[in-house]
């Protein structure tokens, strides 16, 4: 008798962003920017019609383009920084989030996101350099 399947698929989402990190002590207090990778799993026991998981065409469409238009090429700064004011009056983009926007916050983030949209989500890997990642499941 054969272990019950399991299927799983990978897709990459690259952006540029900006951040900084409040109440810490260090170089990330201070703004900077990063090229950050999104690398997003699904999984599914059985596959559907087409043979997939999931399309990884229909990947890009949903979270890609959100990524794009709310996140690339963003500050993304916690909710009550003070640069927010700043950016705003300039005119400049910002996103923001409730927490500080460290990698593993930014996991989170777009793994609720994919969730939202009915993807067979398991996990969202948030690489901030080609050397530092962080990783969310639930």
């Amino acid at each position: 008798m054969e272990d019950d399947p399991l299927y799983k698929i990978k897709k990459e989402i690259h952006f540029c962003y900006g951040h900084r990190l409040l109440d810490y002590d260090g170089k990330c207090a201070h703004p900077h920017g990063h090229n950050g990778k999104i690398e997003i799993e699904l999984e599914a026991e059985k596959l559907d019609a087409r043979g997939m998981v999931f399309d990884f065409g229909d990947i890009k469409d949903i979270v890609r383009k959100w990524v794009h238009r709310e996140l690339d090429h963003q500050m993304i700064l916690k909710k009550g920084d003070p640069l927010i004011k700043i950016l705003r009056d300039l005119k400049e983009p910002y996103f923001e989030m409730d927490e500080n926007p460290t990698a593993e916050a930014l996991a989170k983030l777009i793994f609720y996101y994919a969730k939202s949209k009915k993807l067979l989500i398991s996990r969202v890997t948030f690489w901030e350099t080609l050397s530092s990642s962080a990783t969310y499941t639930a």
